[in-house]
């Protein structure tokens, strides 16, 4: 359940080329999965710049409340609208059409700095 072709960070955010240079940003199934149902998202306004682990928003579960993190350092070009209606897409596919957002990459290095699938796996398996 962890997808080969995307970088991962500690937190649970996975990060997969998008179009023009941009990156799509989401939580994994992992993170979705300790969250329980997904029931909001609150996402940056687009041209917001963050630096790489400033908060991107919050995911609100009917456990609990939880940050998103940037996990590189970019500006937000675009969200994920859909997530207004339907914050479960979270839940129901988080690499797919649960993405949250899409950075312009600052320094394309750091996404290679980013854990690959076998890291991620391995942090998640000693959890």
């Amino acid at each position: 359940m962890i997808p080969e072709d995307l970088r991962y960070t500690a937190e649970h955010e996975w990060l997969a080329p998008a179009e023009a240079g941009a990156f799509k940003v989401g939580i994994t199934h992992f993170a979705q999965d300790s969250l329980g149902d997904i029931v909001f998202v609150q996402l940056p306004e687009v041209g917001t710049t963050v630096g790489a682990g400033d908060s991107l928003g919050e995911v609100e579960s009917t456990k609990s409340v939880s940050e998103i993190y940037a996990p590189v350092s970019g500006e937000v070009v675009a969200v994920n609208s859909a997530l207004a209606d339907a914050p479960e897409l979270l839940n129901s596919d988080p690499y797919g059409e649960g993405w949250l957002v899409q950075l312009k990459v600052a320094d394309a290095a750091a996404v290679d700095a980013l854990l690959d699938a076998a890291a991620y796996r391995e942090l998640t398996e000693a959890s």
